[in-house]
């Protein structure tokens, strides 16, 4: 048998958790990522910077050469670098390093390198729970079912809340701040959604009665969203069943892969 070439053993390391290099290798990406997450999270913090600005620029700057290197690394020795590149994950892995490298020419933008969590998804096939892999599959398969019945939702929401917020802007109007059709339909949505900031609120008797009525709407259909996706699931959840009978027990719906019985545990 030949010895594995370079190219080999680092694609093993890099892309394999099956292996003890390839575990101890994410484990160690897991904390360096966490890590950095943290430090750009400190530097945003204004009294951290002042003090330790420097430091946490310099610690920033080591890790995301760290993970250019890895970045390079696994283009390297993938097997198809183009459909890498292409992947979610390789999307991913080059944008958690490109914030840092604009943030040099662009202040400011250096922060959004905490897209760079996103690489934690890797922990699904570390700690191998590939099997939670079929419960998001039914989750998106659900959202997908339901997506023409949510789209219709959404434009009923916004034709509600253009309509409402130009009643108040007409109502209202500017002396209490509802200075324009845009603003108004802002208020509208902030209070449709029942998050009431409170920055702008009506005064007027008729508008008060206006907003108490888009206050009870939003009561009433926040639970539609839900309600849709709920029944979209349990739809996708039958439709993962078979219709096998235990020849003991005689019972049915059972998963689709399955060898036993839930019930009494009889070969199907």
């Amino acid at each position: 048998m030949s010895k594995p070439s370079r190219k080999e053993l680092v694609y093993e390391i890099i892309f394999e958790a099956d292996t003890p290099s390839g575990k101890l290798f994410d484990v160690l990406l897991f904390v360096a990522i966490l890590t950095s997450v943290g430090l750009t999270m400190l530097s945003s913090v204004k009294s951290v910077r002042a003090d330790y600005g420097v430091l946490l620029f310099c610690l920033n700057a080591l890790f995301t050469l760290l993970f250019t290197i890895e970045y390079g690394l696994r283009l390297w020795c993938a097997k198809n670098p183009l459909r890498y590149a292409r992947s979610f994950f390789g999307v991913v892995d080059l944008l958690a390093v490109l914030p840092f490298y604009i943030g040099l020419f662009i202040p400011g933008t250096r922060f959004l390198d905490v897209i760079k969590v996103l690489r934690m998804l890797r922990i699904f096939r570390v700690l191998k729970m590939a099997q939670y892999v079929g419960e998001a599959d039914l989750l998106k398969n659900a959202l997908i079912s339901s997506r023409r019945k949510i789209g219709i939702f959404l434009v009923t929401v916004m034709t509600i809340v253009v309509i409402i917020g130009s009643l108040m802007y007409v109502i209202e109007g500017e002396a209490n701040g509802f200075t324009s059709i845009p603003q108004s339909v802002y208020w509208a949505i902030v209070t449709l959604t029942t998050v009431g900031y409170g920055d702008i609120s009506p005064h007027t008797p008729l508008g008060q009665t206006l907003a108490a009525c888009i206050m009870i709407i939003g009561y009433s259909i926040i639970a539609v969203p839900s309600g849709i996706i709920t029944a979209e699931l349990g739809l996708s959840a039958a439709q993962e069943r078979d219709g096998r009978t235990c020849n003991t027990c005689g019972h049915r719906d059972h998963d689709a892969d399955a060898r036993h019985c839930k019930y009494c545990g009889a070969r199907l």
